[in-house]
């Protein structure tokens, strides 16, 4: 049932943030209503957002006002709505001053910072190899294809990793997982610095990118849990701005700082960053002082929540642990990851992320292979050289800023204040021929000896786009499934790294054998192949979705 705009109706500010509509008819439905909150979130799953005081899940203008008149006549219910007045809050929050999405914006948006900062982290660290290859090869006279299967297993851990964050997140809590895996990875970047040999190197690397994932992959859940559905996508694109341009600043600084130290610094700088600079206060210290345990279940009354008990508690998961049989039992953990990737809707996505992202990490982390002989660069050239990614990663985080809001708003204008999940695609139908191009021209580029500042536009063409379309498709998952909104972002997170590891094997001896052109062009090929997975879902994505149903997990 729709809540319909009415002139009796009352509006009544309860805070800075929230106002509340309600319906001027009341009932004896009431005081039951005021038990039984709205799940808006699974209505809006099945029919569509109402993101607007007087949107409807009826298509015929004769249906709603139908419906609007007999449901004044049985029901009264109020709605939440955003200081705005007229968006209704999604989910609607409970009047427990510990429910995150009740938190003042100050303290979201430090947890947000704090998880924003730690998923820099373990991108950073994996990329950094990227252009150190020539100086441990010789220090350890191996060949830099062998020294880059360090890389290798780093990426592809990155992503298996994630799938243990959202388990272990499931059964333990939020935040003990978010502590306990960085601190791990803060000793395994330890590791990597003082590393004897490439062997003891190569295992540092590997578990380091199997605990430094943690708020990669499950960074949308803090996401899902601290903000309201309005307010995601501008959310996920600071978040995701993090995760795409970390890889690019790994290999900026140590370009650099390989110009006239040893390799061995860069990855000290690395482990220096975890604990001792602003990165490290807000990622390390950052989770142990201002991160809070954001699990909260609404269809608990506030007087039945468990205990959140002592700080320190809550940090390292005593607290949660004490809670425990009040959330998901181990095996259900375990099995919500193989739930969501069952449904159709989440495997087309995985799969077409997989075919358009894996080129960044092949190029991230080959690239200097071909630019420094092309274009006799040294590493302070090569260091210059991607600031070109850095700059474009930004300029999509700030085009993005407004263009996923501003698309969403264009819609619900058309749409009578009725949001459908598959209204995220339109972002990438912007963003896809940015990728296509910037492939094409790369590969000419790179096979036909062209200025570099033409290689530089090209990667930032790529860049660019892949950063828009990043947002729109985590935006769209979640609003597909918000109840699962840590294993829909793990298997993005296992479909980028596994695509980079699977390309960084073959995409030099690619371009070496057939020439960039050809390589590069067979890649822009693929994603152009790959953007028909949006076309059909744009066009049978909610007919799927509602088919194969919700996730129905035990908690969100």
């Amino acid at each position: 049932m729709a809540v319909q705009k009415d002139e009796t109706a009352e509006k009544h500010i309860s805070s800075d943030d929230v106002a509340v509509y309600t319906d001027p008819a009341p009932t004896s439905h009431a005081h039951s209503q005021a038990h039984h909150r709205r799940d808006l979130e699974r209505e809006g799953e099945l029919m569509g957002y109402m993101l607007e005081v007087g949107a409807s899940h009826s298509s015929d203008g004769e249906k709603r006002e139908s419906e609007r008149d007999n449901s004044s006549a049985t029901h009264s219910e109020e709605l939440k709505l955003a200081k705005d007045g007229h968006t209704v809050l999604i989910p609607q929050p409970s009047d427990d001053p510990n429910d995150p999405l009740n938190w003042s914006p100050r303290k979201k948006y430090v947890i947000l910072i704090v998880v924003t900062a730690t998923a820099f982290l373990p991108d950073y660290g994996s990329a950094t190899g990227g252009v150190l290859l020539f100086q441990q090869s010789t220090l350890w006279d191996k060949t830099p294809d062998v020294i880059n299967h360090s890389h290798v297993g780093n990426s592809f851990m990155l992503g298996a990793g994630g799938m243990f964050v959202i388990v272990f997140s499931a059964y333990f809590g939020r935040l003990p997982v978010l502590f306990w895996f960085t601190l791990i990875g803060f000793a395994t970047a330890i590791g990597c610095a003082s590393a004897p040999s490439f062997h003891s190197f190569m295992a540092f690397r590997i578990l380091n990118g199997f605990f430094s994932t943690v708020a990669q992959a499950g960074g949308l859940m803090f996401i899902k849990d601290l903000f309201f559905f309005h307010e995601h996508a501008r959310m996920i694109n600071i978040w995701d701005a993090s995760i795409i341009l970390s890889p690019y600043f790994g290999p900026f600084v140590a370009s650099f700082v390989t110009s006239k130290t040893s390799w061995r610094w860069v990855f000290w700088m690395f482990t220096m960053m975890t604990v001792k600079t602003l990165v490290a206060g807000l990622c390390l210290l950052g989770i142990m002082f201002f991160v809070e345990e954001t699990y909260y279940d609404r269809s608990l009354a506030p007087e039945d929540q468990p205990s959140r008990g002592r700080r320190i508690e809550r940090v390292v998961g005593i607290a949660q642990w004490r809670s425990r049989t009040m959330r998901n039992t181990f095996y259900d953990a375990i099995m919500r990851p193989v739930q969501a990737i069952l449904k159709p809707v989440i495997a087309i996505c995985t799969l077409y992320y997989l075919t358009t992202f894996a080129w960044v990490v092949g190029i991230n982390t080959t690239l200097s292979i071909f630019v420094k002989p092309l274009y006799s660069f040294g590493q302070i050239q090569l260091g210059a050289f991607y600031t070109t990614p850095i700059v474009a990663a930004i300029l999509g985080q700030i085009v993005g800023h407004f263009l996923h809001d501003a698309l969403a708003t264009h819609y619900l204008r058309h749409h009578d204040g009725k949001f459908e999940p598959e209204a995220r695609f339109r972002a990438i139908w912007i963003s896809q021929p940015f990728m296509i191009a910037g492939l094409v021209i790369l590969g000419f580029a790179l096979q036909k000896d062209w200025h570099f500042m033409v290689t530089a536009v090209a990667w930032g063409m790529y860049v660019l786009g892949i950063m828009v379309t990043t947002v729109a498709l985590q935006a769209y998952m979640l609003d597909s499934y918000p109840e699962g909104s840590g294993e829909v972002a793990a298997w993005l997170s296992f479909a980028r790294t596994t695509g980079g590891f699977i390309v960084s094997y073959f995409q030099v001896r690619w371009a070496t054998n057939l020439g960039a052109a050809s390589s590069f062009g067979t890649q822009a090929a693929i994603c152009a192949f790959a953007f028909l997975l949006i076309v059909f879902l744009q066009w049978k994505g909610k007919v799927m979705r509602v088919s194969s149903g919700p996730l129905n997990f035990k908690t969100d």
